[in-house]
């Protein structure tokens, strides 16, 4: 009479795993979820006050952002002590943490300024570049392997990009020039961070990356802000609008509730998800700001754009075959450790994109 006891108690836990599966299933989508929306409407919420609020002062907002995000974080970590620090000495800190800083300072800088130029759907569309800058940097540091396939798959990301930049009807060199350079910026702070957390084992999450990164980063825009808009707030004829602070101020907490979302996110999720939930991001932007915003979008644009996601999701997939075929080697613990940080790295990456 055991094994029908057995059977009995198998077929109880059963469901019981079963449900468990589902209810983590949901969790997982509910913050996939979460984050889709607070990313987009972090990204709409920056074009509404940049162009439409009264408040055209990118490094600001930026600066603004840093601030906030820094002081909560160093709230969340040395006052409540809710997330563990990795305790950085100095000099890691000067040599690893700086560099970053400097880099994420740039290209939140110009990323933010881009949308002073541009409609949300085209800087969308101009992101699809991010991968082949990722790939392109990551080969001139020796992070990422060159291969003959994976240019051609570049190549065709490019060429979308640019029948989608051909069909754009309110096109603006100098608005699109600074979306390029802010892309390379960003594919250089994701290809150094790499490098630190294979050579330093620094396992840094997004709280910890605001409690380090930010204040140095706010350092590094005083620099632009003294000279780009210290001038514009001194003219006269400078239109500023002052009369709801609380506009901003719900900004800064948007912004860090995506960071929040992004740590809540990193662990629950693979690298996969994480591009699927991004290509469905992209999308969503680009018809909500194009209705917001009423900026219209071309057929040229959607057929350029539809080149660039396909190559963009194939080679979101290559990437996810190579590393699902590299855990399947044996490998020293040395390179499990590297393996599992650029893992993160490119979740981070997907979440922050």
């Amino acid at each position: 009479m055991v094994v029908p006891a057995a059977a009995a108690a198998a077929s109880s836990i059963a469901p019981m795993a079963g449900s468990a599966l589902i209810n983590e299933a949901l969790i997982a989508y509910g913050y996939v979820a979460t984050w889709i929306g607070l990313s987009s409407g972090v990204i709409l919420f920056n074009k509404y006050v940049l162009s439409f609020f009264g408040f055209p002062f990118p490094i600001s907002l930026t600066m603004i952002h840093m601030c906030f995000c820094s002081t909560l974080a160093f709230l969340i970590i040395r006052v409540f002590k809710l997330v563990q620090s990795n305790d950085l000495d100095q000099q890691t800190y000067v040599q690893k943490i700086v560099p970053v800083g400097a880099l994420f300072a740039l290209s939140l800088w110009l990323s933010n300024t881009a949308y002073v130029y541009l409609s949300v759907a085209f800087i969308q569309m101009l992101k699809a570049l991010m991968p082949g800058s990722v790939y392109t940097v990551g080969c001139l540091m020796g992070i990422e392997q060159f291969t003959y396939a994976k240019l051609v798959n570049m190549l065709v990301i490019t060429l979308g990009v640019c029948i989608a930049s051909y069909g754009e009807l309110n096109f603006h060199l100098l608005g699109v020039l600074i979306q390029l350079a802010s892309v390379c910026a960003e594919a250089f702070r994701l290809g150094l961070v790499q490098i630190i957390l294979n050579s330093e084992k620094l396992k840094m999450n997004s709280i910890t990356t605001l409690y380090y990164v930010s204040p140095a980063c706010f350092v590094f825009l005083l620099i632009p802000f003294t000279f780009v808009e210290v001038p514009k707030y001194l003219d006269e004829n400078t239109e500023v609008n002052t009369s709801q602070p609380h506009i901003l101020f719900l900004n800064a907490c948007t912004a860090f509730a995506l960071n929040m979302a992004v740590y809540l996110l990193i662990g629950k999720t693979s690298a996969l998800t994480m591009n699927v939930a991004g290509v469905v991001k992209d999308w969503l932007l680009i018809f909500i700001s194009s209705a917001l915003f009423d900026a219209p979008i071309t057929k040229l644009q959607l057929f350029g754009y539809g080149i660039s996601f396909v190559a963009v999701c194939y080679y979101n997939y290559s990437k996810y075959k190579d590393r699902e075929k590299a855990m399947s080697m044996p490998k020293i613990d040395a390179k499990s450790e590297d393996g599992a940080n650029s893992s993160s790295t490119e979740r981070e990456m997907n979440a922050k994109a």
